[in-house]
């Protein structure tokens, strides 16, 4: 006779079967298809048609997970506490109380369903979970990472099994076993939440910290003996003997092995046959062969007598890291598992939760008693461990803090036991608003102990040595009144490959060619790594040198330090590219830097690069720390609009228009022709904000560069020139110095214009306007927005406005006069004039549009540079600004000013067509 096994009904399997049933049940019935129409309610239960209420059920939970995370996202909590959260205000424990709401929305017998699909959630979760997993982080500190997880697993293993006896006394019943109870709750304990942890430590930016590394190593050993020991424990309890339950660890054993060599070498040359690893894509052969051996996995470690979800888990531990492949399999999977499934799963623990059963003091007593054991078990333990093999006190309190979180897999662990029935609702309940606590404590506690000013990058370079320029310079905000030394050492940002053509465009333009006489050879072995994720290329034996770096004008070898900015995302494809940057692979795999590193190699250029993957808010203060660090002399923010060189012009003052229409990146920002309703682009809004944060954060002079494409010629060997309006300021001398700078490239010519305003009695402005613009333009340099600096400067006082006045006119006659021998090549290139004018920003657009139809002519393309002008300049446009906009009826909202200054608001408003770079002086204290 043959014995039919029993299936747990609680099971992966189990649950399989009874929807199964269901389906066919309802074949075979073939219900009446009523609707909403024929009276039907869709919030009734029906065993045969399910789907109604499930999709109620999960908009519900969904809706309650996005909008807690809305709050607990803005103070640094992981997405896990919103799940968990939504499900207990959704169970008996809050709106359960609500008459008929657990009844009619969640009906126990309706729970099969979520429990279905919440499973499968999380087989695919902890596929993800195994993905994230890799084993190169563990070589690295490696002896105390593995001192630190054995510290970390054992003392609380203990504490948790000695824990264990006075709770299983006070609130389990004597039918559970109690080997099973200690075990578990020791498990429970002892075990770190491995994904909560990756994402804090990202989202903290740790990953580069040699704390952050020692963690994440530690947390890697410290997950991976506990799903170990989660394992022998289910499969104690599934187990009816010993003897069953040998067979089923040895079972186990021997399929981790079979999956760990045959099938991850078949996996690896399947993935190679179909070019996935290659390409960095998975084809959908490839997609299609990895969710038959996620759900193939989880079947198997099911029927065996140990949860699905070590299936999911092991079947990510296989899959190969090359090329970016895992990085691309994770964004085809995420959302759908993230945003739709896993929430699921954990509104169904808070559905379980019941806090209504901590009812009274020993009951509180205990939960708080399980805070305390869990938390000082890990972090006293932890922290010491780390004390002991080297760290300093801050250190250690971050690493003990940071090994303390509990989230996701702690409450797997609970879900587990719960379903074993190791625990009941009101344990259960306790366990939870445990692991609620400690992942809440995480961050904050991390925060406190050891704050961003105490880290110590891995890898850093020792402080930069200050430039010429802050070595040989005094006054004027601590840059020199006379100081005409020019840049060598440049960083540029970069986010979007968008940007590459203004990055190639500036870049090229910097390349002295003039001094061939001062050129000397670069050794090719010389390498400039600025971090742990940086890389540089030195220049090649090639027939003909580069220019090597020096500290005079005459020689400069131009080095390009790139910065390449990745936003980091809840996704875990952005966790994963977090770990590849610190891991200094992305770095040589990401096709943007790709593209710089050759464009540099070709043109001779010392290029390094790096990159870093942060959150949104977090880029303006990264690229403040990336440019003390490395020393750069000037930022370049690129903003390429990807628009066409138009042949004709619209910088003219009567506001005739150009037949070529192009993009402008501020289009935006501003509407023309009459239109009656602003249509500011959040996109634009949100990237001009980000570049006012550089203008104010950055210890470096800040130069904007807004490409707008190449002139429409096939001739390769096309001009630039470059036209210049001075008024003066801080950054109008930055901005002249850099031109006759860039003259000093034969290809390059630039016209000069000093511009002076007068008072036309003839036709006057309207005088009342001017001053009221001139009062705001004064005395709103004391306000500022602490999300979003208004970047507007004091004015100064009449010594330093005369000071400044001052270092005008002698750069000005500096280099108008010719006086200057070693600059003679450039400086002749450069027609300098002075113009009076009542209307300055009128006459600037008269002449950009001279300039521009002549240089068309001569096959040149024109780039107009002026200085940003928002701290002591000499003149106020903004009267004449606003007369422009109602001149030409545009309606432009307050970003635009500023974030360009009011000329620079001015060309952009009038012109499509025309580059614009626009500079301003460092205005940070070195």
């Amino acid at each position: 006779m043959v014995m039919i096994p029993q299936v747990n009904p609680e099971s992966f399997s189990g649950q399989i079967i009874r929807v199964a049933n269901a389906v066919l049940t309802k074949r075979a019935q073939a219900p009446e298809q009523a609707g909403v129409f024929a009276g039907d309610d869709p919030s009734n239960y029906n065993t045969n048609d399910p789907f109604r209420l499930w999709v109620i059920q999960v908009v519900i939970i969904i809706a309650m997970t996005q909008f807690l995370s809305l709050f607990l996202s803005r103070i640094r909590q992981p997405r896990v506490i919103a799940e968990v959260i939504g499900g207990v205000l959704l169970g008996p424990s809050v709106m359960g109380h609500i008459p008929n709401f657990s009844n009619k929305i969640f009906p126990q017998q309706s729970l099969t369903m979520l429990n279905l699909t919440s499973t499968i959630g999380l087989v695919f979760f902890l596929f993800l979970v195994g993905l994230e997993i890799d084993v190169r982080i563990v070589k690295r500190n490696f002896r105390a990472s593995m001192i630190i997880s054995v510290a970390g697993l054992i003392i609380p293993l203990g504490l948790g099994a000695a824990l264990a006896v006075p709770i299983y006394h006070t609130f389990t019943d004597p039918s559970v076993n109690f080997g099973y109870f200690t075990l578990f709750v020791a498990v429970a304990v002892g075990i770190t939440a491995f994904p909560v942890l990756c994402r804090i430590l990202t989202e903290l930016r740790l990953l580069d910290d040699t704390v952050g590394v020692v963690t994440l190593a530690a947390g890697v050993g410290n997950d991976v003996v506990g799903w170990i020991l989660l394992a022998l424990t289910v499969a104690l309890v599934n187990a009816g003997s010993g003897l069953t339950a040998l067979w089923v660890l040895l079972t186990a054993i021997g399929y981790v092995i079979f999956l760990l060599f045959p099938v991850k070498w078949l996996f690896r040359w399947v993935a190679g046959r179909t070019g996935s690893l290659e390409n960095g894509t998975p084809t959908t052969s490839m997609m299609t062969l990895t969710l038959i051996l996620v759900l193939g996995s989880a079947f198997f470690t099911d029927i065996i007598g140990i949860h699905a979800i070590f299936g999911g888990f092991l079947a990510g531990l296989i899959i190969p890291k090359d090329n970016g492949f895992d990085i691309a399999l994770v964004e085809k999977l995420e959302d759908f598992v993230t945003i739709l499934l896993l929430p699921i799963y954990f509104a169904l623990s808070g559905l379980k939760t019941n806090l209504g059963l901590l009812n009274n003091g020993i009951t509180w007593g205990y939960t708080i008693l399980i805070c305390v054991v869990a938390f000082f078990s890990k972090f006293l333990g932890c922290a010491v461990t780390a004390k002991l093999t080297g760290f300093n006190l801050r250190q250690s309190g971050a690493i003990g803090a940071l090994m303390s979180c509990k989230g996701l897999v702690e409450l797997i662990v609970l879900n587990v036991g719960f379903s074993a029935g190791i625990l009941d609702t009101r344990t259960f309940s306790m366990f939870v608003l445990h692991a609620l606590v400690l992942t809440f404590m995480t961050t904050p506690l991390t925060l406190l102990i050891y704050p961003s000013k105490y880290r110590s990058y891995a890898g850093a370079p020792a402080e930069p040595q200050p430039s010429i320029k802050e070595s040989t310079s005094s006054g004027d905000t601590k840059k020199g009144l006379f100081e005409d030394s020019f840049k060598t050492r440049f960083s540029v940002v970069v986010d979007k490959i968008e940007q590459l053509p203004a990055i190639m465009t500036l870049t090229q333009l910097l390349q002295n060619t003039a001094l061939k006489s001062t050129i000397t050879q670069v050794p090719p072995s010389r390498v400039s790594t600025n971090d742990e994720k940086a890389s540089a290329v030195a220049a090649p034996e090639l027939p003909y040198s580069p220019t090597r770096v020096s500290s005079s004008p005459e020689q400069g070898q131009i080095s390009v330090d790139a910065l390449r900015l990745i936003e980091l995302t809840d996704r875990t494809s952005a966790v994963l590219k977090s770990h590849s940057a610190s891991a200094d692979s992305l770095i040589h795999s990401d096709p943007i830097l790709s593209v710089i590193r050759t464009f540099g190699y070709l043109n001779r250029m010392i290029v390094s690069t790096a990159l870093s993957v942060i959150g949104y808010d977090e880029f303006s203060a990264t690229v403040a720390k990336h440019v003390h660090r490395v020393g750069s002399q000037m930022v370049v923010l690129p903003w390429g609009s990807g628009s066409k060189f138009g042949e004709e012009v619209t910088l003219d003052s009567e506001g005739s228009s150009s037949p070529v229409a192009s993009s402008n990146p501020f289009d935006g920002l501003f509407i023309k022709n009459g239109g009656t309703q602003a249509r500011e682009q959040t996109a634009a809004v949100v990237h001009t904000q980000f570049i006012r944060k550089i203008f104010a954060n950055t210890p470096a002079d800040v130069a904007l560069f807004i490409d707008r494409g190449l002139p429409p010629t096939t001739d390769t060997q096309y001009g630039q020139h470059i036209f210049l309006p001075f008024f003066g300021g801080p950054d109008d001398r930055l901005a002249l110095s850099f031109v006759v700078q860039l003259c000093l490239n034969p290809a390059i010519t630039a016209t000069v214009v000093k511009y002076t305003k007068v008072d036309d009695e003839l036709s006057p402005m309207n005088t009342i306007e001017e001053e009221k613009a001139q009062h705001l333009h004064n005395t709103i340099a004391s306000v500022h927005n602490i999300a979003f600096p208004d970047t507007i400067y004091g004015q100064g006082d009449t010594q330093t406005r005369l000071a400044s006045d001052t270092a005008d006119n002698i750069l000005w006659d500096k280099y108008s006069q010719h006086s200057v021998p070693d600059l003679e090549p450039a400086l002749s290139r450069i027609q300098f004039s002075i113009k009076l004018t009542p209307r300055p920003i009128h006459l600037v657009l008269e002449t950009a549009s001279s300039i521009i139809s002549e240089q068309i002519q001569l096959q040149s393309r024109v780039i107009v540079a002026l200085g940003r002008s928002r701290r002591l300049a000499t003149e106020s446009l903004t009267a004449e600004l606003k007369v422009l906009f109602n001149e030409k009826n545009i309606t432009v909202g307050t970003e635009l000013p500023k974030t360009v200054g009011d000329l620079g608001a001015a060309l952009v408003t009038t012109s499509s067509t025309t580059s614009l770079l626009v500079l301003q002086a460092c205005t940070i204290s070195s």
